[in-house]
């Protein structure tokens, strides 16, 4: 994503601001994560960390592009520890621009599904969320259980999905493209598009509340969006969630396509050893139950339960394809989305 000037030159302004705040970041105490997550529940963690290591937590928050542009322009120089974004495609762009260096651990090794690590140990999965269907019930009487049945014409104007820019959209069509390769890729996106009910548009909690209106009959979004409707008051979405049905796709195939908020090991981090504990730390069990109850997602540990909501959505089979695959599919996506003029 493009930084405009007046953006980029407030982002410096904020890096040499933050310079002289996080000067004593290379004692022995302190540990500094950039992330973009923003949940009370991983300040509990934080603290619980502190309460155990004795090690300081400086926490600078921002939106994920945002804070891969500031890593980059502090370089060698960066206080950063660990950056934690969301989405492998994002870990993916991180680390195609230097921006993590490996750990080997065997902590994180056994308690991290390979699937769900970066196959070096440039970054690790924390918490897990699949991207499935979504649809009426009243409307849609044989709903896809498929991937690749989304883009049978049977389901024309009843698709609502993100924009083709979108990280998980892109994500999503990076696996279909490491499934089944470019050209049945670009049959599916063609397919996606002229089964649109509407112009891509909102983010996945829209999607939702489109089947809620009548708009859609068919969604595509992650599960804690709809979990979120399930445990508590969303606008729009809340009121009519017993109308939506879900169908974890692809289970007598490939499995359901998942993703993962994800963290790694600042390449110039100064406080190296007090940043590898932090990440082992977070492969916990209480640690994996904070950051998958603070967003309604599905832990990577698999001996570590799931919120009684977020079970409740259903058990499933995921798919095992190593997310590293996906960003490295990230830009072909892009250029077929563009190819057959999904927007």
């Amino acid at each position: 994503m493009a930084i405009s000037a007046p953006r980029m030159i407030a982002l410096l302004a904020s890096v040499a601001a933050f310079a002289a705040v996080a000067a004593p970041a290379q004692a022995d105490d302190v540990v500094n994560i950039y992330s973009s997550r923003h949940y009370d529940t991983d300040e509990r963690l934080y603290s619980d960390f502190t309460e155990a290591t004795g090690i300081e937590i400086n926490l600078i928050e921002g939106k994920e592009d945002e804070l891969i542009e500031r890593m980059k322009a502090e370089g060698a120089n960066s206080p950063a520890d660990v950056f934690i974004t969301a989405d492998a495609g994002r870990l993916w762009r991180a680390e195609q621009a230097g921006l993590f260096q490996a750990v080997d651990s065997e902590v994180l090794d056994e308690r991290v599904p390979e699937s769900l690590r970066h196959p070096e140990g440039h970054w690790f999965g924390i918490s897990k969320r699949a991207r499935v269907i979504f649809y009426d019930k009243d409307k849609v009487s044989e709903p896809p259980q498929t991937y690749a049945a989304l883009a049978d014409p049977k389901y024309k104007g009843l698709l609502c999905a993100r924009s083709s820019s979108n990280i998980y959209m892109l994500s999503l069509l990076g696996a279909y493209i490491a499934h089944n390769g470019e050209e049945a890729a670009k049959t599916w996106a063609q397919g996606l598009k002229d089964n649109l009910a509407r112009d891509p548009q909102g983010g996945d909690t829209d999607q939702l509340r489109g089947i809620v209106s009548g708009e859609c009959g068919i969604a595509i979004a992650n599960t804690y969006y709809f979990a979120r409707g399930v445990a508590g008051e969303v606008k729009g979405l809340t009121d009519g969630i017993d109308k939506i049905g879900i169908v974890f796709p692809d289970q007598d195939g490939n499995g359901a396509h998942v993703n993962i908020s994800g963290a790694g090991l600042a390449a110039h981090a100064p406080n190296r050893d007090n940043a590898v504990k932090l990440l082992e730390y977070f492969t916990s069990d209480s640690a994996q139950s904070y950051f998958a109850n603070g967003n309604n997602e599905y832990p990577v540990v698999p001996s570590v339960a799931a919120s009684s909501v977020v079970e409740g959505l259903g058990s499933f089979k995921a798919d095992t394809l190593n997310l590293n695959e996906l960003g490295k599919n990230q830009a072909r996506a892009q250029d077929i989305y563009n190819e057959v003029g999904y927007k």
